[in-house]
């Protein structure tokens, strides 16, 4: 009989817990108003993970991770002879455009992600069916639930303070004073310079995040540590609307970005150009 109940009364925490001391094989499938996903395990450890809504296949994990060009991710979908995510991984690896390091650890990140959601649902459903694993070609990893329950508890006090702190994704963002100048003295990350590269009063930080491919917790760790930093400031989005920066295809029902305003070609600025075009 399958395990089954509900999120209210038994945490994502209690659940990895059991399914770890128990050593369980099979999935764990998870149901909220908003949000549909399943887990899969091996022996009490975390193999693979995908969300409802979230293309789980080798090509888009390998695109969103930066692995990949969108091109390339093109290329590789319009064909029909490649049979599955295992048979892909070795054609890139042979080819040159991936190692295998980058193939398991941008499938481990993408389950990672995908679990450490699951500590964020306050409801939800959900359904533990024995001995049910992925579908035959996908790449699979082994992960150790302590590290996923210690990592999950740790993101849910810092997601419960990030929402404190920005509770409405839907307000825009602007610079603050000679924002170029103040750039030039702080180290960004990539993700940190993406993010930068879209900031504009009439782009909202949920289109910011949706472009670059980023979760509400990705998104607000990055633009409360640009807050703190003095280098942005929150403004209600303005409502004028153009078309997205070329390269960039707009998501289908995501309302159209807006590039930086006009700003001096300076150092940063060339740079933020090229970020974008990654």
């Amino acid at each position: 009989m399958a395990l089954k109940g509900n999120l209210q009364d038994f945490s994502a925490t209690q659940l990895l817990h059991l399914i770890n001391l128990a050593r369980k094989t099979g999935t764990l499938a998870v149901e909220t108003p908003q949000d549909q996903a399943r887990f899969y395990f091996r022996e009490g450890k975390l193999i693979y993970a995908s969300l409802d809504g979230q293309d789980d296949r080798l090509v888009s994990i390998l695109q969103r991770a930066g692995k990949i060009t969108d091109e390339l991710a093109r290329t590789i979908r319009a064909r029909s002879d490649i049979k599955d995510d295992r048979e892909l991984g070795v054609l890139l690896s042979n080819a040159g455009y991936v190692t295998q390091k980058d193939i398991v650890d941008s499938v481990r990140n993408h389950v990672l992600e995908v679990v450490y959601k699951l500590f964020t649902w306050p409801e939800g459903t959900f359904r533990f069916e024995p001995n049910v694993l992925p579908v035959e070609g996908r790449i699979t990893v082994s992960i150790d639930l302590e590290n996923v329950i210690m990592e999950g508890s740790r993101r849910l006090r810092e997601w419960e303070r990030l929402q404190e702190e920005l509770p409405n994704l839907d307000m825009a963002l602007r610079f603050t004073d000679r924002p170029d100048a103040r750039l030039r003295t702080i180290n960004l990350t990539v993700e940190e310079w993406r993010v930068v590269s879209f900031i504009n009063p009439r782009n909202t930080i949920r289109q910011i995040a949706q472009y670059n491919h980023m979760s509400d917790f990705q998104i607000r760790r990055i633009v409360y540590g640009l807050l703190q930093a003095g280098l942005v400031e929150l403004v209600p989005p303005e409502g004028a609307e153009v078309k997205p920066p070329p390269g960039v295809p707009a998501p289908v029902g995501v309302p159209p970005m807006q590039r930086r305003p006009a700003v001096k070609r300076s150092i940063v600025q060339r740079l933020i150009d090229r970020i974008r075009e990654l």
